[in-house]
């Protein structure tokens, strides 16, 4: 028995007989579906065809793009009879297959598919484009089930597994090292990894050497998962592709080196993006560890409010920044956003009449309007040289990526003393511990006390899925241990992870920032004068209304938004602080 389709929603009064008849003109002339031939001429919509079917039926309308399939029911089905019928597994429990389907009438193909699979067959529908992206994205992704297939399939043509270990002046042949590179499977392999890590919105794709195993990680959210541990043999094929791409020296492997992709990704009808790759080598005792950080701009956030700030930490942020002139700094470790703060503050900045410049090591996005310069130190273009050529280009808002000099600071202040806005970053622990490392770099109270405007501290934190969190029962006694009130403490609703298919089990979906803004004051800048130490700057700050890093995580857990273990991964207890603020 064949598919009822037209025949129902004729029932159902979503086309009429005249519309059937045309659809199935079309449907034999160009080989397609009805469903397809009635959404092509433009007389049903496909959410209207399904929801037609759902009353009809019964079965549920479902919206593929919130359930994650795993892949032990995609390879229930080949990709071929998915693509053919328009059908997408999504569940199996015990004998009984949840199947999503364009035509749930089409009683052959059910049939074919308890047959394949010798599982008794639950139909739910979906449309035809949810179908097809499913297809693509879960399918799409088999390229690595290919790539396993194909490296079992070389593995077991060998006459013993062998581990090669290198030694310490090894040669190789460079012409068998760049055959190797490209060949289809090799080739497969490492786009593979992008894709998927590109897909899962991964921030860097770690490629690690070890005594006996390849092993592939990502960074999601902060946190790093293993993906794949593969052969050894694979090892200088898939890190020679990887140095190719970002147009390195692969014959070179003692020393570290930088390079660069640019890559155009395609998965589904609607997912396309450009990403850049910034990438990093540097040889290990059993090869060279390779790490791309993946630059994708639909990832960088520039509207200020959704950062993470709170209310009166943001109002005291905006002040700053529209300052005429003074040294605006970003602190925290390598991943902790300090580079979208930046580009939230220019971007909200930038405007015609305003001459913004940039010095990035390298530039991560391109901002239009803003002219942007990539630190080159091989040729002797650092930081400090373009900081000199800006100043003679007329600036009213310069960005130097990172002072990590004496000479950088030196014409940074000099700068933000006649008349310019200055932002940079600092790697220090929080936000008044940059005055030390200041001093540290041999610059005189007198100048960072004139030349600084604002100190940024910020670190990230996973935030809760919002559809799977649970609330979490804790003592009183325990929240006030991390820094809660003794009134917070009986007031707090805490929550934890409990992991579901939107968030693929972890119990977090994307992050938030924690900031900790420090204004220079007046009392500031005495103590600073006065070579006073960061504990002290830190108790006045907060006694002047400054929200710390522990105290921004604790509001995100009072909203709900992160988890007491989060907060505590990133920050330490203010309760020295507070102690000092007492007596300041």
């Amino acid at each position: 028995m064949g598919s009822n389709l037209g025949e129902l929603l004729v029932r159902e009064k979503v086309i009429n007989k005249d519309q059937l008849k045309t659809a199935f003109d079309y449907e034999k002339k160009n080989k397609v579906s009805i469903g397809s031939a009635l959404v092509t001429l433009g007389h049903v919509s496909e959410e209207e065809m399904a929801q037609a079917l759902s009353r009809q039926l019964g079965y549920p309308y479902i919206d593929l793009s919130q359930f994650e399939v795993y892949p032990d029911v995609i390879n229930l089905i080949p990709v071929d009879i998915a693509k053919k019928h328009m059908i997408m597994p999504i569940h199996r429990i015990r004998s009984f297959l949840t199947m999503a389907m364009v035509d749930p009438t089409d009683l052959d193909v059910i049939e074919n598919v308890r047959f394949r699979t010798s599982l008794s067959i639950q139909p739910v529908i979906a449309s035809e484009s949810g179908i097809n992206d499913a297809i693509n994205k879960y399918y799409g992704s088999t390229d690595s089930d290919r790539v396993k297939e194909i490296i079992d399939e070389i593995a077991h043509a060998d006459d013993g597994a062998v581990d090669v270990i290198e030694e310490e002046g090894e040669e190789y042949s460079m012409e068998e090292l760049v055959h190797s590179t490209e060949e289809a499977p090799v080739i497969t392999l490492v786009n593979t990894i992008f894709m998927d890590a590109i897909r899962k919105g991964a921030s860097d794709v770690h490629f690690e050497p070890y005594e006996r195993s390849f092993r592939v990680r990502y960074r999601i959210d902060g946190i790093l998962h293993e993906m794949m541990d593969l052969a050894m043999k694979f090892k200088n094929p898939v890190l020679s592709r990887v140095k190719i791409l970002a147009t390195m020296d692969i014959a070179e492997k003692r020393l570290p080196q930088d390079g660069r992709i640019k890559m155009r990704v395609k998965w589904g009808e609607n997912n396309r993006k450009e990403v850049d790759m910034r990438v990093s080598c540097i040889p290990t005792i059993f090869g060279e560890k390779i790490v791309s950080r993946i630059l994708d701009r639909e990832m960088l956030q520039l509207d200020l409010t959704k950062l993470g700030f709170e209310r009166e930490s943001l109002d005291v942020f905006e002040k700053a920044i529209v300052r005429p002139w003074g040294i605006i700094l970003v602190t925290g470790p390598t991943g902790s956003g300090k580079t979208n703060t930046l580009y939230s503050a220019i971007s909200n900045l930038n405007a015609k009449e305003k001459n913004i410049m940039t010095a990035e090591d390298p530039v991560e996005f391109y901002m239009p309007g803003i002219n942007q310069v990539n630190i080159k130190d091989e040729i002797g273009l650092n930081f400090a040289t373009s900081l000199r050529s800006f100043l003679r280009q007329d600036p009213d808002i310069m960005l130097v990526g990172e002072m990590r000099d004496y000479e950088t600071v030196d014409i940074a202040i000099k700068a933000a003393l006649t008349g310019h806005l200055v932002f940079s970053t600092v790697h220090t622990n929080d936000a008044a511990g940059t005055i030390m490392r200041l001093v540290n770099m041999d610059v005189e109270p007198f100048l960072i006390a004139d030349s600084l405007a604002l100190i940024v501290a910020q670190r990230l934190v996973r935030r809760l899925c919002k559809k799977c969190r649970e609330e979490q029962k804790l003592a009183p006694e325990a929240l006030v241990d991390i820094g809660f009130s003794p009134e917070e403490a009986g007031k707090v609703k805490a929550f934890k992870t409990k992991g579901c298919s939107a968030c693929n089990d972890t119990g977090y979906k994307g992050r938030t920032g924690l900031f900790e803004v420090m204004e220079i004051t007046d009392r500031i800048r005495e103590i600073i004068l006065s070579k006073g130490q960061p504990r002290e700057i830190k108790a006045v700050a907060i006694k002047n209304g400054m929200i710390s890093l522990r105290q921004s995580g604790l509001t995100k857990i009072k909203d709900g938004v992160t988890t007491i273990e989060e907060v505590l991964r990133e920050t330490v207890k203010d309760a020295e602080t507070k102690n000092d603020t007492n007596n300041a």
